[in-house]
């Protein structure tokens, strides 16, 4: 497994946002953690490839407008979320997914780099129960090229997510 050495001003790959939230959470120890890859990790694949993990091991960030309001959902990589079974969580009557300029204004980070927490405002955090199934999932740390590891109850904690089931089902 081939890293780069193309760190942040302070030596880590995370956004430099994203380091000071790990910070404020008392987890800077994470932010030497953080693993920047010279090819991007913005999907799932992308992510499990560079890490060398399977795919069900990645944490996805997802937005998603609920009645117009964003809602960060948290699902592992091999998932796909069920906006029907999210809309019903949250008494919605319309999710949809939110778009690019909202995933920014919402997180101030760029889709395939939002973390699952240390946004720019708070949101809702649904996390899909199937994150629980590892030890260690992987997580976007605020760039296309940097991913964290943590332990997924650790990570739903510090996302403030309430734990749902919301993946979609295959028949």
């Amino acid at each position: 497994m081939t890293t780069t050495a193309a760190p942040d001003a302070e030596g880590s790959g995370a956004h430099p946002r994203f380091a000071e939230a790990l910070r404020e959470l008392g987890l800077g120890d994470l932010v030497g953690q953080v693993r920047r890859f010279p090819d991007a990790t913005r999907t799932a694949a992308e992510a499990a490839a560079a890490i060398g993990c399977e795919l069900s091991q990645i944490c996805k960030s997802l937005i998603f407008a609920a009645d117009g309001v964003p809602v960060l959902v948290l699902m592992d990589g091999a998932s796909l979320v069920d906006l029907e079974l999210v809309r019903k969580e949250l008494g919605a009557d319309k999710v949809t997914r939110a778009k690019v300029d909202i995933v920014r204004e919402t997180t101030g980070y760029a889709i395939g780099g939002v973390p699952p927490f240390g946004h720019k405002t708070r949101t809702r955090v649904l996390a899909d129960r199937s994150l629980l199934e590892h030890d260690v999932v992987w997580a976007a740390a605020g760039t296309p090229y940097a991913v964290f590891p943590m332990a997924p109850e650790d990570l739903v904690t510090h996302a403030y997510g309430t734990l749902v089931d919301v993946r979609e089902r295959t028949a």
